[in-house]
């Protein structure tokens, strides 16, 4: 079985996340789709709490239907975790499965600077998606420029968002990214 390991701060998931893992499955890239929350951002950007995401993470999976699968593996693994060891782990935890790795054309220019880059790329062979407004490789699939920051944005100023994410992640993102709740301190999932 092919799995194919969709990771992402999902903070909120939005429509453009469901798009990619829903052509990764249509188009036979991989018999499954493993949504895996990061734990914390390596970059120390402020996250919704690894709970709430996860959550919703697991009611978009369950919309999008058979094949997709929301994972809490970095919850479970030493902070920070890199890529490579989130896949080992899972090859571990499921011999006989093949992974692949989801990642953004626009991560490209700085993948050779990741943990173990090379094992990954040879190990994992990654499924490159596209995105508008970035540069894409030829041949390249490309989704429309949607992000998490522009949901978090227009809930905070109380705009309208539902085009952007599942109905059933709209009360969720509204009570996380709300202007109230962006003035509530600091960030809860910190270790």
């Amino acid at each position: 079985m092919d799995i194919a390991l969709y990771p992402g701060s999902f903070n909120p998931p939005h429509v453009g996340h469901a798009m990619v893992a829903s052509w990764v499955r249509w188009t036979g890239q991989a018999d499954s789709v493993w949504w895996a929350p990061s734990f914390s951002h390596p970059f120390e950007k402020k996250l919704a709490p690894f709970d709430a995401r996860l959550a919703m993470v697991e009611s978009v999976v369950d919309q999008l239907g058979q094949g997709m699968r929301a994972i809490d593996i970095e919850s479970r693994l030493p902070t920070p975790s890199y890529t490579i060891q989130v896949l080992d782990a899972l090859a571990a935890e499921n011999p006989g499965a093949r992974f692949r790795l989801v990642i953004g054309a626009d991560l490209l220019p700085t993948l050779h600077k990741w943990r173990e880059a090379e094992r990954l790329v040879d190990v994992y062979r990654p499924i490159v998606v596209g995105r508008d407004g970035y540069e894409n490789p030829p041949g390249c699939v490309v989704f429309p420029e949607i992000s998490s920051s522009e949901v978090r944005r227009l809930a905070a100023a109380g705009d309208d968002y539902s085009h952007l994410v599942s109905d059933r992640v709209i009360e969720d993102a509204r009570r996380l990214y709300s202007s109230e709740a962006s003035s509530a301190g600091p960030n809860p999932s910190q270790p």
